[in-house]
């Protein structure tokens, strides 16, 4: 993949990255705060936070893809399969940056 290319990648990991970091920690936020006394308002905050705890849980896993994208970038593995070892057609990475695995591969993962 031609580095200008790759370069404007890892910027919008980058930047993907401190969102959902802004984000994790707004959300960390919402869960440290205190209930209600209201008995009708505590459950309606309970079910507010497992909503909120779930969309914690989905930006952590986000940021862990992130993170491994960037570190195939900086180990220059970028644009590899991880089970196959064949590129990754650079449309595909341009589309989804965190793409790690070949289409054929990660047909194949969504099968098992």
């Amino acid at each position: 993949m031609p580095e200008p290319r790759l370069d404007g990648i890892r910027e919008e990991l980058e930047a993907q990255k401190g969102l959902l970091e802004d984000r994790l920690e707004r959300i960390k936020a919402n869960v440290r705060r205190g209930f209600n006394a209201d008995s009708a308002e505590m459950a309606k905050e309970l079910e507010d936070r497992d909503v909120v705890d779930a969309l914690g849980n989905e930006a952590t896993e986000e940021l862990k893809k992130i993170a491994a994208a960037l570190e195939r970038i900086t180990a220059g593995e970028f644009g590899r399969c991880l089970d196959c070892g064949d590129s990754i057609p650079e449309a595909r990475l341009v589309a989804a940056p965190l793409a790690e695995r070949c289409i054929d591969c990660a047909n194949e993962a969504e099968r098992i």
